[in-house]
């Protein structure tokens, strides 16, 4: 779900921004002449540049980056009431809506995921998710009660919205189905704030918002970008592995950061749509490598709730480049597809 700023959240977001800095190994006479951060959807973001062409203003881009990023914010985020997705939940009609182009796109790509994944990612989990205190509600630190979570888990299921992509509408078919597009939407603003500095001239950039990230061309010193991914330890960040990248997109999913416990029971914040229950296997995180940040974003997602099993299975399988960082009783243990281990091969 796509939340109002919230400085906490941020807060640790601005750490992982710090840990992209500090891999990007620019001299200390080196300034990128496009830096913005600031926050959106709950987290924060950051956009660099490495050139601009003499027609952008750098304070005018800023200002036409904000206003895309709050446009979006209007059209996907269930915390506000009058947005079109918020109206879509509210409304328990089972009828043809109108909806607007990012939504629909964001709902097409979702469907398209769900199927793949064979429902472990599921954008129709936002009252699962809420029950378990994780959404718009307050978190309570409690486990929901069962008739609870059975009634919710009843009136979830992406087979039960129906897209129409040529008239521009949707349907659900339950009254009561409500949509959470938190594991996708920040993926999609990532790939539209990139375009949009494309269509500017702007060709070597990064773009990144609550840890999604878009890669084009080169960093300040004419080199890859370098992007760091985190390791998996709740009790402070820390450095995996650090990755070149230019010309892909990024996103990593993980439930070290996120939980409750409750009667000596560890409860993450991925909500296993299938079972309305957060997951429980050893995978600590996964990242995933994609043309687009909204594809790797979802599928991140999708990987988490499978597991280090059915997750690297399904990746393989789809040629998916993925690494899977896995809890083991010495530590983590790293897992890629052979997708992910191509993508860093030395091309001839």
């Amino acid at each position: 779900m796509l939340k109002p700023f919230n400085k906490k959240v941020a807060g640790l977001c601005l750490l992982l921004i710090f840990l992209l800095s500090a891999c990007d190994n620019q001299a200390p006479q080196a300034k990128y002449p496009f830096v913005y951060s600031d926050g959106i959807m709950g987290t924060s973001f950051t956009i660099k540049a490495s050139h601009l062409p003499e027609t952008v203003k750098h304070e005018l881009l800023k200002t036409q980056i904000k206003s895309l990023l709050d446009g979006l914010n209007a059209e996907l985020s269930t915390y506000e009431s009058q947005s079109a997705l918020s109206l879509f939940n509210q409304n328990q009609s089972v009828d043809w809506e109108s909806v607007p182009s990012a939504l629909l796109t964001v709902l097409t790509e979702s469907q398209r995921i769900s199927q793949l994944s064979a429902g472990a990612f599921d954008i129709t989990v936002g009252k699962l998710v809420n029950l378990w205190g994780f959404g718009v509600d307050p978190m309570n630190f409690t486990a929901p009660e069962e008739t609870i979570l059975n009634e919710a888990l009843v009136n979830t299921g992406y087979q039960h919205l129906v897209i129409d992509a040529e008239t521009s509408k949707i349907k659900k078919d339950l009254p009561e189905l409500y949509l959470d597009l938190s594991a996708i939407a920040k993926g999609y603003a990532v790939d539209k704030v990139a375009l949009f500095l494309e269509e500017q001239g702007i060709n070597d950039y990064m773009v990144e918002i609550g840890g999604e990230v878009r890669l084009k061309g080169k960093n300040i010193n004419q080199g890859a970008w370098r992007i760091a991914i985190e390791k998996p330890t709740p009790e402070k960040r820390m450095i995996q592995k650090v990755v070149p990248l230019s010309n892909i997109s990024m996103a990593t999913s993980g439930d070290y950061r996120n939980f409750f416990e409750s009667k000596g029971i560890r409860y993450s914040h991925t909500i296993d749509p299938r079972t309305g229950r957060p997951i429980t296997h050893k995978l600590a995180s996964v990242t995933i490598l994609s043309d687009t940040a909204m594809t790797a974003d979802a599928l991140a997602t999708a990987m988490m709730v499978l597991g280090e099993e059915q997750g690297y299975q399904l990746a393989e399988k789809q040629q998916i480049a993925a690494l899977f960082i896995i809890k083991t009783a010495d530590g983590f243990e790293e897992k890629s597809t052979a997708a992910f281990i191509e993508f860093f091969k030395e091309k001839p």
